[in-house]
């Protein structure tokens, strides 16, 4: 049964036997308590031997009464240990999970995000370990120790008199008959109801991301139709799922409660005709309200169990997608060769049989029209995606055999669009080398000239900078972003249009970072703006794929090719003024 429950959930060798141990220690606690009831119905018993003609055994009331004493505070450990065991273990089992999930996640290939959404993966990650957590705390462990209760419980009262027994538990397997004949109609609204909450978060996150547009062209409120529409079919599979699984539940507990009145009349018939002795009576009826209890509690969760499972099956299908591993990389020489490499997104071949060579120690710039692959190439060789033919070299390695982590601590990268966190100055740039002094990430700030406005902020670098850096200016998040780059000190540069959307001012003091950086490095340079690379070593023109042109500024001109058409229009475009 374990084996069954460690597959079902996804759970690691240690949560699985927290879930055991949890099992066991409700059970214990069920059992301390059925035997609470002993006691009293014993004692009670003792209390109406005057009805009956008997004396009371005062001695027997005292024994009776320091066993219910040991009961009860055996009752608090047990409860304190039940506690313990499920809530406690499930929670650290939770945890463990949504880690597994974020490890995993940063081990995809880049393609897996452009066929799942950041929500869907949210979900997983926060809804769907929810969903679980609470299933193995308050469903699972109680609802086996309950069977294992009951079944006990059952034998024993066959001890006193069959009758009894099979009185009191003749319709628990009719309610559980009605609520897993009814797993498929279960199944449906439970899906149906994930299904349109992951489309409204989707929805959400994207009127979030987008809020800017949405105000600036006056498409809130009632013109947000697909949000609006997302949220009615949450809402109405939401209704659904309630209702539906609220008539199962009531029904499988109408015919469990019919139990208690089949129990008494039964009793009450013996008990006329003198088959059944009082203690045994009472003993009966008292299990009745004891058992009946927390079996409907667990009718109520027991739909929950199927709505949990399809969740455990998107964490499971999130798991088993392949992740890209590979070995550890150790070599000095830092050329990248691009041998014959195709790819494409899905359908559409971005990449078409590229050779290309970027020198070690020289700055390499990738030009050409947009859609051209610059991008594609810099992904490529840094291993966000894998080629779909040829390989990509680093020092005669191919990346493709290079584990992704160990792979880009060859690379410092500068993007156009920084991403900052809701964290303090001095942590977003320690981000490049987490092991960097307070000393050292200062040090890298001021050669990426931000000392000057980090200075000028109300706590100096333990200032917070809010979410994505929304306190910061264009450029000052740029340079931000170049003095990770410079903290991490890796041997390849990759700057992708790192200065394409700054202003004049800006745009010298982040080249002036740059330069600082970039000193006896590999480089690759992504760039838009012509005029920003005509002195580099290298140039590669892009054009469908394939390396159209390559040399120096000078020479490309000469060649009188795409480069220098392109380098006219932008210098042409200078010229462009509002009339």
């Amino acid at each position: 049964m374990m084996k069954t429950l460690k597959e079902l959930f996804q759970l690691s060798d240690d949560a699985t036997q927290n879930l055991k141990s949890g099992i066991i220690a409700v059970t214990i606690t069920n059992l301390v308590t059925l035997l609470s009831v002993v006691v009293v119905v014993n004692l009670f018993t003792q209390l109406i031997n005057p009805l009956e003609g008997k004396e009371i055994s005062f001695s027997f009331m005292w024994i009776m009464l320091g066993v219910g004493i040991v009961l009860a505070v055996l009752l608090f450990f047990a409860s304190k240990n039940d506690y313990r065991k499920t809530y406690v273990s499930c929670y650290t089992a939770a945890k463990d999970s949504r880690i597994k999930i974020a490890e995993t996640v940063r081990k995809f290939p880049m393609s897996v995000f452009n066929s799942k959404s950041l929500a869907e993966i949210t979900t997983n990650m926060m809804g769907d370990c929810a969903s679980i957590e609470h299933t193995l705390s308050h469903i699972v462990p109680p609802l086996i120790a309950d069977i294992i209760s009951a079944t006990i419980v059952c034998i024993c009262i066959l001890f006193f008199d069959w009758r009894m027994a099979l009185s009191i538990f003749c319709t628990l397997p009719l309610s559980f008959l009605i609520i897993l004949g009814s797993k498929k109609l279960q199944r449906k609204v439970s899906k149906r109801q994930l299904e349109d909450k992951l489309k409204a978060s989707e929805k959400i996150q994207e009127y979030l991301e987008g809020i800017k547009v949405i105000k600036a062209c006056n498409l809130g409120g009632t013109k947000s139709v697909e949000l609006e529409k997302a949220l009615r079919d949450l809402k109405d599979s939401s209704i659904a799922l309630e209702m539906k699984t609220g008539v199962i539940i009531s029904v499988a507990q109408f015919v469990l409660q019919a139990g208690t009145g089949i129990a008494v009349y039964v009793g009450t018939m013996l008990f006329t005709k003198g088959d059944i002795r009082l203690l045994p009576l009472l003993l009966s009826l008292a299990v009745v309200c004891r058992v009946y209890g927390p079996i409907l509690s667990i009718l109520t969760l027991l739909p929950m169990l199927e709505h949990t499972l399809i969740s455990t099956k998107r964490i499971k299908n999130l798991l088993s997608i392949k992740v890209m591993e590979g070995d550890e990389i150790s070599t000095d020489n830092c050329e990248i060769r691009f041998e014959n490499v195709s790819f494409g997104y899905e359908d559409e071949k971005v990449i078409n049989g590229m050779n290309a060579v970027i020198p070690m120690n020289k700055v390499t710039a990738l030009v050409g029209p947009s859609g051209s692959g610059k991008s594609t190439m810099a992904k490529l060789m840094t291993r966000f995606w894998d080629v779909d033919s040829g390989k990509i070299t680093i020092g005669g390695i191919d990346v493709s055999s290079v584990e992704p982590e160990s792979l880009m601590s060859m690379f410092s990268i500068v993007f156009q669009d920084v991403t900052l966190f809701n964290d303090t100055v001095m942590n977003n740039i320690r981000i490049g080398n987490m092991d960097a002094t307070d000393e050292m990430v200062m040090a890298a700030a001021k050669a990426a000239q931000c000392d000057e406005f980090i200075n000028r902020m109300p706590d100096g670098y333990n200032t917070v900078l809010g979410e994505n850096g929304s306190t910061l200016s264009g450029g000052e998040r740029q340079r931000i972003s170049i003095a990770r780059a410079i903290l991490k000190d890796a041997p390849i540069i990759l700057l992708d249009e790192a200065t394409a959307s700054l202003d004049p001012e800006n745009e010298i003091q982040v080249q002036e970072a740059i330069t600082r950086m970039t000193e006896n490095k590999t480089v690759i340079v992504i760039a838009h703006k012509l005029s920003t690379i005509e002195d580099v070593d290298n140039i590669l023109v892009l054009n469908n794929g394939t390396v159209e042109e390559q040399g120096t500024h000078d020479e490309l001109m000469n060649k009188n090719g795409l480069y220098a058409k392109l380098y006219n229009l932008q210098e042409d475009s200078k010229k462009w003024q509002i009339a």
